[in-house]
Formats: structure tokens, sequence, C-alpha cells
């Protein structure tokens, strides 16, 4: 039996390495939970098709065929890729599958997206209280000599770490109702205040058995992440509890600029939010 492929992605620090933790004692679900260069892969693969000579050369004379060879040699490195443990569902873990849910519904017509949400506020704060644990090291953008505000920008902007995937979630209301239905997005606050209910959800959309999902007995048993590659500014730690994390202060200027800026992602995700 061909396992089906599921995604984890969405924004940083909103609980994915939590989430694939639990995804990962489900039985039937295999997770090794470390970033996944997969997709990347599978991207490249697409750039160096899309100019060699050969291959164009070859659509010009025969498309059909050679699209399908294309098609089908993308498909078997991904489901290659997935190997086979014998279990029903496949999560490979990479925030940037959710700008590319056509092309992998494309190669895996099965393909379920999990999208990770979080208050933006309380993401950009996150961050912002790692880098003053870690100020001695610059992030992998150089931002470090940047002010909190112009710091705060900068991870919001259109190819950083905050406002990369929120252009994607944006534009998910532009896909088609069917490739919509392939997304379930978790916000890390029902995450955090009732877990089990949200992963007993989560099993029965995924298709999988039931399985009941103790917050105090978590298994922490996933591929480490290498937090070295991120200057060590977005650490992966595996907990054996969840435990809400405290509510970070951010400033009020750095807060209803956020809000602002992104008044639709409080509309559309967190509609009863109050400051």
């Amino acid at each position: 039996m061909t396992a089906r492929f599921v995604t984890v992605t969405g924004l940083p620090r909103a609980g994915s390495t939590l989430l694939c933790q639990m995804l990962a004692m489900h039985p039937e679900i295999g997770c090794e939970g470390q970033s996944s260069p997969l997709c990347n892969l599978l991207l490249g693969i697409r750039r160096m098709a899309s100019e060699d000579q050969f291959m164009l050369a070859q659509l010009d004379n025969s498309f059909a065929a050679s699209y399908g060879h294309l098609q089908t040699a993308m498909t078997g490195f991904l489901r290659g890729w997935m190997q086979d443990s014998g279990q029903a569902v496949v999560v490979d873990k990479n925030r940037a599958w959710l700008h590319c849910i056509e092309l992998a519904l494309t190669l895996a017509p099965e393909t379920k997206m999990i999208v990770c949400l979080r208050e933006l506020g309380q993401i950009y704060g996150s961050i912002e209280s790692q880098h003053q644990k870690t100020i001695l090291l610059d992030t992998i953008d150089h931002l470090a000599d940047f002010d909190r505000f112009g710091r705060a920008d900068m991870l919001f902007a259109k190819d950083k770490v905050i406002g990369a995937p929120l252009i994607s979630i944006h534009a998910v209301q532009d896909l088609p109702k069917a490739v919509q239905d392939r997304l379930y997005f978790v916000r890390f606050e029902d995450l955090m205040s009732n877990p089990a209910a949200c992963m007993s959800h989560l099993f029965a959309w995924l298709g999988v058995s039931s399985f009941a999902i103790d917050p105090d007995h978590i298994e922490a048993k996933l591929v480490p992440e290498s937090d070295s590659h991120y200057h060590m500014k977005y650490p992966h730690t595996q907990h054996t509890a969840i435990k809400a994390p405290k509510r970070h202060d951010i400033s009020p200027r750095i807060q209803a600029q956020i809000e602002t800026a992104y008044a639709w992602y409080y509309q559309f995700y967190y509609p009863k939010y109050k400051a």
C-alpha cells in the first residue's frame, strides 16, 4: 500500500516541532520531524528541466510523451523519498510546501497540508526574545544591527522568515476550493490550550485511527533539527509535556504596526483576537 503524503508547513515559531512530535506518536504516521529538503529538491528539478535544452527540444517534438516522462520521474523522486515504512501516512515538514501545494498535488494527488498559525505579535516576540538570548551572534539574514522596530519590519519582509510564509497564507484565498480543502489550519494557541482535542480532530481529518494524546506525556523521538544552521535563533526544542509558554511583551508600536499591516490575517484566522 502506498503511503499518503502529508506536509507540515506554515509560520515559524508556531508549534510545528510539537505538532510533529505528536504526529510521530501515532502508529500509522511516519514523521521524522526535521525540516526536509524534499520540496527544495523538487523545485530544483523543475528549474533544471525548464532550462535543459534537450528537455525543451523533446517537448517541441513530442510534448505529451516528454512531459509524461518528467511527471513520472518527479513523482518517482517524491515517492522514493517517502520510502515504504508500512505506515498509512508519511509527513514531510518544510515551510515552502504551502507555496507549492499545486505542484505537490500534481505529483501526489492525495496530498494534505497542515498549516501552523500563531498570533503574529507573539511570533515576532518569540524570535526577538531568542535573539536577545543570543545577541552576540548575528541572524542568518544579518538583522542584528537593526533596532527592534527595524528588525521586526525586516522579519515581515516578503522574502524573510515571517513575511514569506505569510504571503503564501494570504494567497490561499485565490486557490480553487478543491485545493483549499486539502489544507488544515492549526492555531498554536488552540494546540497549547487543548492538545488532545486538536490532535483527535486532526487524526480524523488525516484518515487514521483514533489515538489519545496525553499532554503530560509527549514522546521526544524526532530526528534533531540543526539549530546551528539558523545561528541558534530558532531553537527546535522537543518537550515531554505540553506547557503553555510565557507570553512575550511586545512594544505597543510594533504590535499596532503588525495588526494594521496584516489585518486580513486577524480577520480570517483570529477574528476574536484582542491585543
